[in-house]
C-alpha cells in the first residue's frame, strides 16, 4: 500500500516540487497524482453543507519557492482518488508521556470517532482493530465486517417478502391481467402473488451488496478473506440493485436494532454518504470529519462516564441561554459544550478547542480573543465564575504552569483557566482535571 497512499497530519503542505521530495517540512506527491487530488478538491462540494467550498477542507495556493502546494486543514479521514491512490489525513496528535507509544495515532483516531453521536460501530473496540496495517478506509471496513460478523452470529432476520410468479399450482392470490397476458397458451400456469418468509429482504440485500463492493474494492488480504466468509451467509439473498428504493424500505425497529449501525455503514460505502463528506461518484470518495467535533464529543463523552460517577450532573451543548431578546424571540444561542453542576451545587462551564496552544506568554498562548469573549458570556448568563477552556495537550505545553485568567468587576470577578487534555489517555487526563475542578471554590456572580 506504501505506493498508493500518502499519510499526512493535518494542516501539513503538499508539494509536487521533486526538490522538495525528501523535505522534513513538506509532503510529496508525484505530479500526475497531485493534479488529479487537486482537481478532485477544487470540483467538489461538501455534500451536508451546499454553501461549503472544498476550500473549507484543504487549501490550494501557490508557496513562495516551493510552487503549487495543498495543505490539510482541521479535517481528518481519507480520499481516495479515481486512480485509486488514496490520502489519509490523520489528526496531529503528541504522545507526550511515553517516548516510544504503544497506541498508534489512527488507533486514538477511532477511539475519538467513536464517541461521536451519529458515528456507527461504537460497541465495537478498536483493540480488535489491527490498525498498523490498514490505513482509515481500511479499519472502517473492518469494523464495518465487524458488525456484519456479530449480525450473522445472532441471525439474519427473515421476513414475508412479496413474491410473483408464474406457477404450475395456485397458491395466494391469482393476478389476472399478468396471467391472462403470460398463460393464454398455457392452461395448467397460474400467475400469482403470494407472501414468502425469507431471509432476501431489503436489509440483507443492501449488506449483500456492500460486501460484494467492498471485496472488489479493499486492498487488505484481511479484509477479503472475512468478507467471503460472509457472503456465504447471504447466499440465498439477492444482491441489491436500487439502493434508494431498498433504503426507503428499511424501517429501524425493535426487531430490526441490529441493523441500524450496518445501515449507516452501508450508506457510506454504497452511495458515498458520510458525516462529512465530498460528493463523489463510484470511482472516488472521501471520507473527512471535522476534528473540532470529534475532540468535543470525544472530551464530553468522557466528561459525563467520569463526573458522573461521582454524582455529578454533566450537561452537554447546553441550550438554556440565549445572548440577547428581541421583542417575543430569544436570538444567539450559547451553547457551551460542557455545563457541570458539583454535588454542593457550585456550577462550571467548560468549552473544548481542538487548537494547538504555544508557550508565549506575550501572545496569549496562542488563544483567540473571540473565545475569551465567547468565555466570558458563559459567564455572565450561567452566573458563575469559574470558566474553563479545555485544549490538546502538546509537546511544547506538557510541563507549562497552570494557566489563568482572571476578569475583576463592580458585577463579580471571572476566572477563565486553560487545561490540557490527553487524548491518548483520556480516563487519566479527565481525573486530574476532575480533582482541579473539585477544590475550585470560586464564588457565584
Amino acid at each position: 500500500m506504501s505506493d498508493k497512499l500518502l499519510t499526512v497530519k493535518e494542516f501539513d503542505v503538499i508539494t509536487c516540487n521533486p526538490e522538495y521530495k525528501k523535505d522534513k517540512y513538506l509532503k510529496y506527491l508525484s505530479e500526475k497524482q497531485f493534479k488529479e487530488f487537486d482537481e478532485f478538491i477544487r470540483k467538489q462540494t461538501p455534500e451536508e453543507n451546499e454553501d461549503a467550498e472544498a476550500i473549507d477542507f484543504f487549501k490550494a495556493y501557490a508557496k513562495k519557492g516551493v510552487g503549487d502546494v495543498i495543505q490539510a486543514k482541521n479535517y481528518v479521514g481519507i480520499i481516495q482518488l479515481e486512480s485509486g491512490y488514496q490520502i489519509q489525513v490523520l489528526p496531529k496528535i503528541d504522545f507526550v508521556d511515553d517516548d516510544d507509544p504503544e497506541l498508534s495515532t489512527s488507533r486514538v483516531f477511532i477511539n475519538m470517532l467513536r464517541c461521536m453521536k451519529d458515528f456507527p460501530g461504537k460497541v465495537f473496540s478498536s483493540a480488535n482493530l489491527r490498525t498498523e496495517s490498514m490505513n482509515i478506509y481500511e479499519i472502517f471496513i473492518n469494523m464495518y465486517v465487524q458488525q456484519v460478523s456479530e449480525l450473522t452470529r445472532r441471525g439474519l432476520k427473515s421476513a414475508y417478502i412479496r413474491v410473483e410468479d408464474n406457477l404450475n399450482f395456485y397458491k395466494g392470490k391469482l393476478m389476472v391481467s399478468e396471467h391472462i397476458k403470460k398463460n393464454m397458451a398455457h392452461k395448467e400456469r397460474f400467475y400469482v402473488a403470494f407472501d414468502e418468509f425469507h431471509l432476501n429482504r431489503p436489509e440483507n440485500r443492501i449488506i449483500k451488496a456492500t460486501l460484494l463492493k467492498l471485496q472488489k474494492i479493499s486492498n487488505s488480504s484481511e479484509n477479503v478473506k472475512i468478507i467471503r466468509q460472509l457472503l456465504t451467509y447471504f447466499e440465498l439473498v439477492e444482491s441489491s440493485t436500487n439502493y434508494i428504493k431498498d433504503f426507503s424500505k428499511v424501517v429501524i425497529d425493535r426487531n430490526t436494532k441490529d441493523y441500524e449501525d450496518i445501515m449507516i455503514w452501508s450508506k457510506v460505502f454504497l452511495m458515498n454518504k458520510s458525516f462529512s463528506t465530498f460528493s463523489g461518484d463510484t470511482n472516488a470518495r472521501a471520507l473527512l470529519f471535522p476534528m473540532e467535533k470529534v475532540y468535543e464529543s470525544f472530551v464530553a463523552q468522557n466528561m459525563v462516564m467520569i463526573l458522573g460517577e461521582s454524582g455529578w450532573d454533566v450537561s452537554t451543548q447546553d441550550r438554556k441561554y440565549y445572548l440577547f431578546e428581541e421583542d417575543d424571540r430569544y436570538i444567539f444561542a450559547l451553547r457551551p459544550d460542557i455545563v457541570v453542576t458539583r454535588p454542593d451545587g457550585h456550577k462550571i462551564v467548560l468549552d473544548t478547542k481542538w487548537k494547538r496552544l504555544n508557550n508565549n506568554r506575550d501572545a496569549n498562548y496562542g488563544i483567540s480573543q473571540a473565545d475569551m469573549y465567547q468565555m466570558f458570556a458563559y459567564a455572565k448568563k450561567y452566573n458563575t465564575s469559574d470558566i474553563w477552556l479545555l485544549y490538546p495537550v502538546t509537546e511544547e505545553m506538557k510541563n507549562s504552569k497552570d494557566i489563568v485568567f482572571h476578569s475583576y468587576g463592580p458585577d463579580g470577578d471571572v476566572t477563565v483557566s486553560v487545561f490540557f487534555v490527553d487524548v491518548v489517555d483520556i480516563e487519566k487526563s479527565l481525573a486530574r482535571l476532575k480533582d482541579k475542578l473539585e477544590v475550585n471554590e470560586y464564588v457565584e456572580i
